[in-house]
C-alpha cells in the first residue's frame, strides 16, 4: 500500500473521530523479503532489502483534529518512503496512542522530515540498525517473534564458508554438504515447519562417537538439571547413538516444557542479533555436523553442540529464564553492553560451571558436548572464580583452546538475579517495550 492509500485510510478513520487517534490496520505491512540470490562461489547474498537503510520512528502527537494524517504527508512531500505502520495505546501516557512508522532512509530527506516531527510530537525515538555514532538512535531490536525472520540471514559468515585450517576445508564433498544445511536454514520462515533431515551413515556415525563418549561422563561431571532432562530427550526425541535428533522434535519437546524453541540458523549471527533470540526464547541452532575425521573437535558450533549440549538446559525452567534475561538485557542495548553480555553469555551458557551439593558441575553446552573440555573443567587445574556479570562481562577469553578460566554459578536463580541486576545499568531507553512484548511471547 502507498502513501496517499495510508494517508487516505487514516483520514477515514480521523472523521470518525477526530480527537481520538485509532488503531490501524496490521495488513498495512508489506513482506520485506525476497528471493535469494547467488554470487560467485554459489554462497547466499544478504537478504534484498539492507536493513541498515532503514529505521522505525516511535511517537506520540500533541492533541490536534488530523494531526497524524498531516503528518503522513509530511513523510510524502520529503519524500521518504514508508514501509511500515500501525499504531498501539501509549505505554507513557494511558488514554492515548502513540505509532510506530518504519521508513526507507535512504529515500527522500530525512532528516527534515525528523525535524518536523519532532516539532509535532511529544514523544520521539528513532531505532536503528545504522545506530553507530549517533547517541540519539537506540539499536533496533526485534518486538515481536516474527521479525526475527529480519534478520535470520544477515550473517557474518555462511554455512559453508570454511576457514583454511578448518578440518573439511579440503574435501568437496562435505563443502557441498554444509552448503545444502546453509541453504536449508537460509529459506526457513518463522512459523514454518522445522526442517528434517535425512543423515548420511557417515554422519549418524559422528554423531554416535561424540554421544558415546559424552554419555560416559555426564553422571559424574553434569548438573543435575542435564542429568534429569537427558533420559526424557532419548525417550521422547530420538536421541541415540544410531540416530541423529531432528531439530523439530526436540524444539516441540522444549516448547512443551519451558516455552524455548529452535529455529535454524545458515552461519554466524552478530552477537546483539543472536542474544535478541534469546529474549522470545528462540534458540538459533545449526543442523550440520561436524567433520568425519575430527568426532572430538569442532571450530564451530554443530548438531552435537546444539542438542548435546544447549538442548537438555534449555527444558529446565530455571535455565530457560536465566538464559532469556540475558536476551531481554541485550535489547536496545548500546555496542560496549552488548560486547559484556555476550562474554556472559561465553562464561555461563556456553562455558559455565555451577556448585551443587559442595561440588562443581558443569552445565555449559560448550563443556557437555566436547569429552576433553568437560574433563579437564573439573581437572583442578583451571582457574575458579564466582560468576558476576561486572567482571565476567570483561574478562578475556581464548577461542580456539581449552578454557584456563571458569565462572562458578551458586544456582541458575542466583545468576538470573545477578544478570537482571546487571540489566538495570545499562542505559536502554526503550528497554520496557521489549521486555514487554518478549515476555508475552511466553
Amino acid at each position: 500500500m502507498d502513501l496517499n492509500n495510508m494517508v487516505n485510510l487514516v483520514e477515514e478513520k480521523g472523521q470518525a473521530n477526530e480527537s481520538q487517534p485509532q488503531p490501524l490496520s496490521s495488513g498495512l505491512e508489506r513482506q520485506l523479503f525476497t528471493e535469494p540470490q547467488l554470487q560467485d562461489g554459489s554462497s547466499y547474498v544478504k537478504e534484498g532489502l539492507d536493513m541498515k537503510t532503514s529505521a522505525s520512528i516511535i511517537f506520540s502527537l500533541k492533541e490536534e483534529v488530523g494531526i497524524l494524517a498531516k503528518t503522513l504527508t509530511m513523510f510524502h512531500k520529503c519524500r521518504v518512503n514508508l514501509l511500515h505502520i500501525e499504531s498501539r495505546s501509549s505505554k507513557r501516557s494511558p488514554g492515548d496512542y502513540e505509532f510506530i512508522v518504519e521508513c526507507d532512509t535512504a529515500t527522500g530527506d530525512m532528516n527534515t522530515a525528523l525535524e518536523h516531527l519532532r516539532q509535532k510530537a511529544s514523544y520521539l525515538q528513532v531505532i536503528s540498525r545504522n545506530h553507530h555514532d549517533n547517541a540519539e538512535t537506540v539499536p533496533w531490536f526485534p518486538r515481536k517473534i516474527r521479525e526475527l525472520d529480519r534478520f535470520a540471514n544477515q550473517i557474518l559468515t555462511y554455512g559453508s564458508e570454511l576457514e583454511a585450517d578448518h578440518p573439511g576445508f579440503t574435501d568437496p564433498v562435505y563443502v557441498a554438504r554444509r552448503k545444502q544445511f546453509a541453504d536449508i536454514a537460509y529459506n526457513y520462515r518463522h512459523g514454518q515447519s522445522l526442517p528434517r533431515v535425512e543423515y548420511t551413515r557417515e554422519e549418524v556415525k559422528t554423531w554416535g562417537t561424540v554421544f558415546r563418549e559424552l554419555l560416559e561422563l555426564y553422571p559424574t561431571h553434569a548438573c543435575r538439571e542435564h542429568n534429569h532432562v537427558f533420559p526424557l530427550l532419548i525417550e521422547n526425541c530420538g536421541y541415540r547413538e544410531d540416530n541423529v535428533p531432528q531439530l523439530e522434535d526436540v524444539s516441540n519437546f522444549l516448547k512443551d516444557s519451558t516455552g524455548f524453541t529452535l529455529r535454524p540458523v545458515a552461519g554466524l549471527l552478530s552477537s546483539r542479533d543472536f542474544l535478541a533470540g534469546l529474549a522470545f526464547r528462540v534458540f538459533h541452532s545449526t543442523q550440520y555436523i561436524r567433520h568425519p575425521s575430527c568426532p572430538y573437535y569442532t571450530p564451530e558450533p554443530d548438531v552435537c553442540h546444539e542438542l548435546l549440549g544447549h538442548a537438555p538446559l534449555f527444558a529446565d525452567p530455571s535455565f530457560a529464564q536465566f538464559s532469556q534475561e540475558i536476551g531481554l538485557a541485550s535489547l536496545g542495548a548500546p555496542d560496549e553492553y552488548i560486547e559484556k553480555l555476550a562474554t556472559c553469555y561465553w562464561y555461563t551458557v556456553e562455558f559455565g560451571l555451577c556448585r551443587q551439593d559442595g561440588q562443581i558441575k558443569a552445565y555449559g553446552a560448550g563443556l557437555l558436548s566436547s569429552y576433553g573440555e568437560l574433563e579437564h573443567c573439573l581437572s583442578g587445574k583451571p582457574q575458579l572464580l564466582p560468576f558476576d556479570p561486572v567482571n565476567t562481562g570483561v574478562q578475556k577469553y581464548p577461542i580456539t583452546e581449552y578454557q584456563p578460566l571458569y565462572f562458578v554459578a551458586e544456582s541458575f536463580d542466583d545468576a538470573k538475579e545477578k544478570i537482571l541486576n546487571f540489566a538495570s545499568t545499562i542505559p536502554r531507553p526503550l528497554s520496557e517495550i521489549g521486555r514487554a512484548s518478549c515476555r508475552e511471547r511466553v
